[in-house]
């Protein structure tokens, strides 16, 4: 079989000028935290790859205090597709310091259409309206920009013929549709300008994609899924040669398809690292397909790349795993390809002559032994039952085993899912860490293996447990029931119980029969408290602790009865006479009349607050609990100034 390269397959200048740019910041200043805003390119071995390194990608539909909330410094690298202007004045509020990496050509296309439209011309933008480039170029326009990817659109739009108009175009989209689109505006309107903004090695990279695929029994094009240039190439190559393939990495790729092919011919693209396509092309040179057959049919065993296979364990270290399996070459499996956890120590786990089912990762690691991996079966494993649980909303249990800027990271056998922190409780959660080691319910809220995005949500269980406690709590509860609770809250105006379904409203009014100035000097979050319900509206439950054995003005009558000498404290004051608090909920008016027989002004000149008096009861009006005092009733009345007259 002979196998042809293509000579511009791989990394582009601008791709490679962004990959670099993220590993040259990387460092371990644990004081400074790296950001991408969104993946830097669209392959998701480099992105896991920086994710292992501790960069952290920032959703472009989330708030950024979502990933700036701690004291450390913010180093945020803008991808090589580029963002709008908005980004960067979002990220400047922050004190974010920006490195941007966007790709040249692109950064170019945003120069045009914002000069362009400034001067009020209308801008067309040729490409793929959800693609990022595309998204970031449109921020740049301060108008609102055309945006089309087929000729139905192209033919549907009616442009204002007194208008001018430019077209710019994704750097990455086909040069020959394109021209087409471009065909259909110029032969309708005489004021449309055309800038050729495709970048000149995608268009090289496509025209070689094509002439390889004719010439070619099959065609393997290698990239991430999400790429738009690779998807780009498949399909320009498809047109070429029927028997094209579109594969990640060399674990996607089935040789069994193309066994009978004499010539296949490779291409990648741009945001594809070397060593994959490498990867991809000495493992088809390995072996002739007479070869793989043959030992498949031999030994039970398909020795290729993606094929799961039996073998039994012939030694084992540390770091380590070898596997006898039936083939010229012995397997081994690394410690990162046995498990996820750190600093396995593989002699603990593993015994000679254990049987062992494996996949094979490739059939050459270098040394001539053949690479196997027993955590990928494993996972495809654990794959099938996370589906199983995912079509059937099952609430799955597992350990967090880390916490990430954003979230959480559970195991679930070999498995990993990430439950964002938004759905790790129902209420902002700022301090992950708690959870680290817990065991938390769950259920799947997304699934995507070949993604590698398995997404839990906690947060719905707890709506619903809480949900129907509530329900359960409301049917059971009525006003004037007495109920016990856990302040949950204390706030300057009242404090929150929980009630074990719903929260209940303790207002500082009703703490006590007395006046509180601070709910804190009378609960505590954690508190136990006994309370009754004093009313019910909806949702709303507000409690109170002035029970009714406990209402000072239940014996008030008796104890402050017209002419009783009371004693109490000076409680507030006000122009025309002083408060004073017989006992907490009972307080009593002394009139500024009733201080003295001399004339006093304003109670403020004979007392302080907090000052003991004695004085006398003087009115009592139940019904309205209101008490009068006279301290002049209890002092010596004056004698009579005599009167004197003038002869």
């Amino acid at each position: 079989m002979e196998i042809v390269l293509a000579k511009t397959a791989g990394f582009c200048f601008g791709v490679k000028r962004a990959v670099d740019t993220v590993y040259n910041e990387i460092n371990d200043d644990r004081d400074v935290d790296v950001f991408t805003y969104g993946p830097i390119i669209h392959n998701e071995e480099v992105v896991n790859d920086l994710d292992k390194k501790g960069v952290v990608v920032i959703d472009e539909n989330k708030p950024l205090s979502e990933y700036f909330q701690n004291n450390k410094k913010h180093k945020v690298i803008i991808r090589s597709h580029g963002v709008g202007k908005h980004v960067y004045e979002e990220l400047e509020k922050y004190g974010a310091q920006i490195i941007d990496a966007t790709c040249p050509f692109v950064k170019k296309i945003h120069k045009i259409v914002m000069e362009e439209s400034e001067k009020g011309k209308g801008i067309i933008i040729i490409g793929d309206e959800h693609h990022p480039e595309v998204i970031g170029i449109k921020g740049w326009s301060k108008i609102e920009p055309i945006i089309l990817d087929n000729p139905e659109k192209a033919e549907n739009i009616k442009l204002d013929s007194n208008k001018e108009y430019v077209i710019v175009s994704q750097t990455t989209f086909n040069s020959t549709k394109f021209k087409d689109l471009v065909e259909i505006f110029t032969k309708k309107y005489y004021n449309v300008y055309v800038y050729s903004t495709i970048c000149n090695a995608t268009e090289e990279r496509q025209k070689e994609a094509k002439e390889l695929a004719s010439k070619v029994d099959a065609m393997i094009v290698v990239g991430g899924k999400n790429s738009s240039n690779t998807q780009k190439l498949y399909n320009i190559s498809k047109k070429e040669c029927k028997n094209t393939y579109y594969i990640q990495t060399l674990v996607d790729l089935d040789l069994t398809v193309i066994e009978s092919a004499k010539r296949v011919g490779i291409t990648a693209g741009a945001s594809t690292p070397n060593h994959i396509i490498k990867e991809v092309q000495n493992s088809m040179s390995e072996l002739s397909f007479e070869e793989l057959l043959n030992q498949s049919e031999e030994n039970g065993n398909a020795v290729r790349p993606g094929s799961v296979i039996e073998g039994k364990v012939i030694g084992v270290k540390a770091d380590v795993i070898y596997v006898d399996i039936q083939y010229k070459a012995d397997g081994i499996i690394t410690r990162a390809e046995y498990s996820n956890t750190p600093n396995l120590d593989l002699t603990t786990v593993v015994n000679v002559g254990d049987p062992i089912t494996v996949k094979v990762i490739k059939t050459n690691d270098g040394e001539g032994q053949v690479l196997l991996s027993y955590k990928r079966v494993a996972a495809e494993k654990s794959y099938e039952k996370l589906q199983e649980a995912f079509d059937n909303n099952t609430v799955l249990t597992a350990k967090v085993t880390e916490v990430l800027k954003g979230g959480i990271g559970v195991m679930v056998e070999d498995c990993k899912v990430f439950i964002p922190a938004s759905l790790v409780s129902d209420s902002f959660e700022k301090d992950l860490d708690k959870y680290m080691g817990q065991e938390i319910e769950f259920v799947l809220t997304e699934f995507n293996p070949k993604k590698r995005r398995i997404i839990g949500d906690r947060k719905q269980l707890l709506v619903a447990t809480k949900a129907e406690a509530a329900k359960k709590l409301f049917e059971s509860i009525n006003v004037g029931d007495v109920v016990e609770g856990t302040v949950k809250n204390v706030t300057p105006f009242g404090a929150f119980v929980d009630l074990g379904g719903a929260d209940g409203l303790l207002h500082i009014s009703e703490m006590s029969w007395g006046r509180i100035d601070d709910p804190k000097s009378v609960v505590s979050v954690g508190d136990s408290v006994k309370t009754f319900i004093k009313d019910i509206n909806g949702e709303k439950i507000a409690l109170s602790l002035k029970f009714d054995d406990n209402n000072p003005w239940a014996k008030a009558a008796e104890k402050y009865a017209v002419g009783t000498e009371v004693t109490g404290k000076i409680a507030r004051m006000t122009a025309f006479g002083a408060f004073v608090e017989l006992e907490p909920g009972v307080d009593a008016l002394l009139h500024v009349s009733q201080i003295s027989y001399d004339h006093v002004e304003k109670p403020e000149d004979v007392y302080k607050i907090g000052q003991e008096i004695s004085a006398k009861v003087v009115d009592f009006k139940e019904e309205d609990k209101k008490i009068s005092l006279s301290v002049k009733a209890l002092l010596p009345q004056p004698e009579a100034k005599e009167e004197t007259t003038e002869e």
